[in-house]
């Protein structure tokens, strides 16, 4: 199925994820239900919103860092939309971008650390 997005952020959205952020029509629903929304700089329905309206700058948002992808926005989104995936996908052009949210050769006490905690925040912050 090929479906003709209006800007390029949103198409390489649709292409890592498979959704389509021009079907949200900021109901709110996601953000309501979200409980990580008082650390987010965005809420998740905003960030659906700026890449609707082709604003780039919503990579450098902390949103898509924060999400914890429990899937509480996408089971309640009525447009069926997973919230969750479009949050990865924007994880992923950024760290494909070569930009790292976090630098390993730089944290202190890294011998201290979890191994579990070293391998999760390598996968999902590092490109």
């Amino acid at each position: 199925m090929e479906v003709e997005m209006p800007n390029e952020l949103a198409e390489k959205i649709f292409m890592i994820s498979g959704q389509n952020v021009y079907a949200c029509y900021q109901c709110g629903k996601c953000s309501a239900g979200c409980p990580f929304t008082d650390y987010m700089d965005l809420l998740p329905n905003v960030v659906i919103h700026k890449i609707q309206l082709r604003d780039e700058r919503v990579l450098e948002a902390k949103t898509p860092w924060i999400c914890a992808a429990c899937f509480t926005c996408s089971t309640r989104c009525p447009r069926n939309l997973d919230i969750s995936k479009i949050m990865e996908a924007l994880r992923q052009i950024t760290l494909r971008k070569g930009i790292d949210r976090i630098k390993l050769k730089k944290l202190e006490k890294i011998e201290e650390l979890p191994t579990i905690a070293l391998v999760a925040a390598s996968r999902k912050l590092t490109g």
